[in-house]
């Protein structure tokens, strides 16, 4: 089994078109359950999504209910897409379009946008994957989520990066509690297969949120913010565990390309998201 699992960036002057079937993601999220864009866009352009993320999450920490903790000094913020200024980029950038259409199909709906951060004290989490499996992944082994990646920081050993289990996607689970937490009899083999990613500002990855994944500890001085974004096939049902929304001008503002894929309700005024998303296990699990 290779050790990582990540197709070369294309060269800056050919990204992928929209339509170019990405033959080698596709393999390595049907293989591997994770798959990466390395350099996909400028370290000038992360730095700003890393400034918007800093600001949310000091908004989200000042009220109740803004941020849901997933183990010690670690939080995890779902916000709307007016808090990113690079929302659009994101979205319509070559590479995750093409993936997204590729597994998701042409119809794919954005249901999450958010941002993970584990701070210099964060624990070992216990393995898991964020949600059970659907019935069309165990009994037609067909993907029908994907999360995206994208780092705000050159992530090193120290500050815990994510390890995550190749090939354990598939892996069926009528033992996990919650249909989620597998036993810890089962923790030999995915350290077995474990792997450490080490993205830097700029890299994307795309992987498939059932992969059975752990952060690691943040014994660092810094916290390592990572942006999420969820994106579904038509009737995955994500969608109703997120709150996202866009107002009416925004809204109006976005590209066809856009408004055909994002879900979520067109408002006249936004209001701060109460996160839905919690992960018991999460909180009561680390080690």
């Amino acid at each position: 089994m290779r050790s990582h699992a990540t197709p070369p960036a294309p060269p800056a002057d050919r990204p992928p078109a929209e339509d170019e079937i990405p033959l080698e993601a596709l393999g390595d999220l049907y293989r591997d359950g994770i798959t990466a864009c390395r350099g996909a866009f400028a370290v000038d352009w992360v730095e700003r999504v890393g400034e918007d993320i800093d600001a949310a999450f000091r908004e989200a920490r000042s009220r109740p209910g803004g941020a849901v903790g997933r183990g010690p000094q670690r939080w995890y913020v779902e916000i709307h897409p007016e808090q990113l200024r690079g929302f659009v980029d994101l979205v319509t950038h070559p590479w995750v379009v093409s993936v997204c259409r590729a597994v998701l199909g042409p119809d794919y709906e954005i249901v999450e946008l958010g941002f993970d951060i584990p701070f210099p004290g964060a624990a070992m989490q216990p393995w898991h994957r964020d949600f059970p499996m659907p019935q069309e992944t165990r009994r037609q082994r067909r993907l029908t989520s994907l999360a995206f990646n994208l780092t705000t920081v050159d992530t090193v050993e120290e500050m815990g990066p994510f390890e995550i289990a190749p090939g354990t996607q598939w892996d069926d689970g009528p033992d996990f509690d919650h249909e989620m937490f597998p036993p810890k009899e089962r923790y030999p083999r995915y350290a077995g297969r474990a792997v450490r990613k080490y993205p830097r500002r700029g890299d994307i990855s795309a992987r498939s949120a059932l992969t059975i994944h752990r952060g690691t500890p943040n014994v660092s001085t810094l916290p390592r913010p990572v942006l999420v974004l969820g994106v579904d096939a038509p009737g995955a049902g994500n969608a109703e565990h997120h709150d996202m929304a866009v107002t009416r001008g925004y809204w109006e503002s976005l590209p066809e390309a856009v408004r055909a894929h994002l879900r979520c309700p067109v408002v006249d005024a936004l209001t701060p998201i109460t996160q839905k998303h919690t992960i018991e296990g999460l909180v009561m699990g680390a080690e």
